[in-house]
């Protein structure tokens, strides 16, 4: 595979996010990163793409500049990279749709059910695509989660339940802590909690049993005295089909780290998943004893092995989760597809995900009523 030229829009000197996306965009190598506006100070940004080896020439001082010289180049990006916070996340991917270059989006998608609709209008005129890294689902386990469920080994769905847990923001940060600051900010992340991981713990439920939220009631509580977003929110869920769920999320739950957890029950079965033990997948066959699957082990689904790159007792992560996603997208820009796998999370469901944050915040607001998406 000849590499992707990759840009980058954020993600400068010390965010976590943008130095994740970098490593996983060169861990299978299916992309360069060459061009990049990196950070909103252009001096900062430049003297950051200098220690990134990116030319000075490709060092853009914002992103709708980078966008319109990137698209006249005849070498120009294939694809950007957006990893700056939510609000910008709809705006920069417009300019880059406008000018047919690929998006690679972290989630949510964007900040406001306005932005995201704007968003989908714009992708639809527009001869790229935009792809959102929900990375969770690049977890081999969670793709033989997804089979199991799809050949009907746990027969009809019945019960959801995902957890996602935090302790980070328990307490008021530090006001230099860049990373707690904008997530705090509801103009800059849309939401708190329910935004920053609710849209992980939703999408996973989605992506692994393919079951369509019809209603929810959710209650998005501030525990922390001063701030200005949710950092606990508990909903529940009506799927099409009768199937019925529960999340719950918390930034404020002492003694978790990144404590998400999937657990699906139906008719003939259920699995159980940790994401910080996730090279296991915990099966129970109807009136027969736990079974545990391993990663790369002998009784691995073919949707776990096609994602396996090492074998069984060397532990494969998050990183390598989000690589998955990273090369995935690759493969689908090459072929040049229109559609693409259901394991490639597009515009679709990243428009589902901010609908998802609206409709949870609605319903908070009305005193957990029932709501529609």
């Amino acid at each position: 595979m000849t590499p992707l030229k990759l840009g980058m829009v954020g993600g400068g000197q010390g965010a976590f996010i943008g130095g994740v996306h970098r490593m996983a965009a060169r861990l299978d190598g299916c992309y360069q990163l060459v061009a990049g506006s990196f950070a909103s100070d252009p001096l900062r940004a430049h003297a950051f793409a200098g220690e990134l080896g990116v030319d000075k020439d490709r060092s853009y001082d914002d992103y709708t500049q980078m966008a319109k010289m990137e698209s006249a180049r005849p070498d120009g990006i294939d694809v950007v990279s957006i990893v700056t916070p939510n609000h910008l996340h709809g705006p920069i991917a417009e300019a880059f749709l406008a000018e047919n270059i690929h998006v690679i989006c972290d989630k949510p998608m964007t900040a406001t059910l306005a932005q995201a609709k704007s968003l989908v209008a714009a992708a639809a005129v527009s001869k790229a695509s935009l792809f959102v890294t929900h990375n969770y689902t690049g977890y081999p386990m969670i793709r033989q989660a997804q089979q199991m469920v799809t050949e009907g080994v746990l027969g009809d769905i019945q019960i959801v339940e995902a957890n996602y847990l935090q302790d980070w923001l328990s307490k008021a940060p530090n006001p230099d802590n860049k990373q707690a600051a904008w997530r705090n900010d509801p103009y800059q992340s849309g939401g708190g909690a329910i935004g920053d991981i609710g849209t992980h713990a939703y999408n996973l439920v989605g992506f692994v049993t393919g079951l369509r939220t019809r209603t929810l009631n959710a209650t998005l509580h501030t525990h922390v005295k001063g701030r200005l977003v949710d950092d606990d929110a508990r909903i529940n869920l009506h799927f099409d089909g009768g199937a019925r769920g529960h999340i719950w999320v918390s930034q404020v739950a002492i003694g978790n780290a990144n404590n998400l957890t999937l657990a699906i029950y139906g008719t003939k079965g259920s699995i159980r998943w940790s994401q910080e033990d996730p090279n296991k997948l915990w099966y129970t066959k109807l009136g027969e004893p736990p079974v545990m699957y391993t990663r790369g082990g002998g009784f691995a689904y073919a949707a776990a092995a096609t994602v396996t790159r090492i074998p069984a007792g060397h532990p494969e992560g998050y990183l390598e989760a989000f690589a998955t996603l990273y090369k995935e997208v690759a493969q689908v820009i090459i072929a040049s597809e229109t559609t693409h796998p259901n394991t490639v999370i597009g515009i679709e469901q990243g428009f589902d995900g901010v609908r998802f944050v609206d409709a949870c915040q609605r319903s908070s607001k009305a005193g957990a009523a029932w709501v529609e998406l």
